[in-house]
Parts: C-alpha cells; structure tokens; sequence
C-alpha cells in the first residue's frame, strides 16, 4: 500500500469516528500524529528494506572480487603451463627410453614444475577442463573439427586438442576440441515405385 493510501485510510477512520465533544482540538492532534508514525514506521521499513540489499550486494561483489581477483594473472600463467606441456611432449618416447639420465631428469624436472603451477592455480580457484566423453556445451568448449563416429552419440567430445580453464562460473580459455557427428547418416529410402494395376481395375474404373 502507498504512503497516500495509507494517509487516506486513516482519514477515512478518523473520520468515521466522532471527537468527543470539547475534545475536538486534541483528537485532530492525536489523528496528526497518528499519520505522522504511520510514516515513519514506512520510512523505517523502507530504510531497513535498502540496507539490507545493500549489505546483500556488497557481500556478492566481495566474493566475486576475491574470487575472480586472480583470473588475469592465471589467464597469463596458462600460456606457461602450455609451453611446459610442449617441452616434455617434444622429447620422443624412444629418447627417454634410452636411458639418458640427464634428459630423463630434465623431463621429470619440468613435469614437476607444470604439475606445482596447475596445483597453485587450482588453489586459487582455477580449474581444468576435461571435457572428453561430455556432452558439448558452447560456453565451455570450442570445436575445432567434426568426426564421424557412430560409436557415440551426436554432439558428444571425442578429443581434447588443447584443454580450457575456468575460474568460478567463468571461462578463463575454452577447451578445444573435436565433436563426433555420431556417424554417417542413413541413406534416404528410395520412393516405392507403383505395383502392377491389379487385373479388372481398369473395368471398375
């Protein structure tokens, strides 16, 4: 109810009283204060009502800042955790199983230090995307190639060519990936072709 219907309301009361008489001063006050705190227990309701969206508001914009204070910085990091990923994917199998120790130290070394950077980024809120087997989802997920397989339904992520990122509810780098078409379609029955005309047809045309 509006503050005009309120004050209405209650001059419609008041007036449906009678003052006592001799008391008609005193009851115009007590009917002017009566108004009066009918305001401000609206303007009380009103105050308490924009506090309390406002604590609401701050306390999300708190959570999101902290939440989301890292996300430049670990956007920047992925573009590392990549190249370390390339430096120990660019040692072939068979050189490692060589035994050099020295290059096997060296891969070791290196998936140390890719492995310490996703947990500190993980900490921090920011989580890998392994989308294999999902269903696409747009918002997470780029693809980058379509491949037939009948083996999975349609729309479902067969390959993760270079895995995405998120912070919180949002993306830090959408996982690339291929997409089966669940396979090659079925050919298009061909149209039936008309039956012999049945004998006497014609008569009883």
């Amino acid at each position: 109810m509006s503050d005009q219907s309120k004050q209405e309301a209650l001059a419609e009361d008041a007036a449906a009283v009678d003052a006592p008489q001799g008391l008609e001063g005193d009851y115009e006050v007590v009917v002017r204060l009566m108004k009066e705190n009918e305001e401000l227990k609206d303007r009380a309701l009103r105050a308490a009502a924009e506090m309390e969206n406002l604590r609401r508001r701050t306390a999300r914009e708190l959570q999101e800042a902290r939440a989301y204070s890292v996300a430049g910085f670990a956007r920047d990091m992925l573009s590392v955790s990549d190249n370390l990923r390339r430096a120990i994917e660019a040692v072939p199998a068979d050189r490692r199983d060589a035994g050099d120790a020295a290059l096997n130290a060296l891969v070791e070394g290196v998936g140390i230090t890719e492995r310490a950077m996703l947990g500190a980024l993980e900490r921090h809120g920011v989580k890998k995307l392994e989308p294999r087997g999902e269903r696409f989802d747009p918002n997470f997920h780029q693809a980058i190639a379509q491949i037939p397989d009948a083996a999975v339904p349609a729309g479902t992520v067969v390959d993760v060519v270079q895995s995405g990122y998120s912070i919180g509810e949002r993306v830090l780098r959408p996982a690339m990936v291929t997409v089966s078409t669940g396979g090659p379609k079925p050919a298009a029955a061909a149209p039936a072709e008309p039956g012999p005309v049945a004998a006497g047809a014609e008569d009883d045309a």
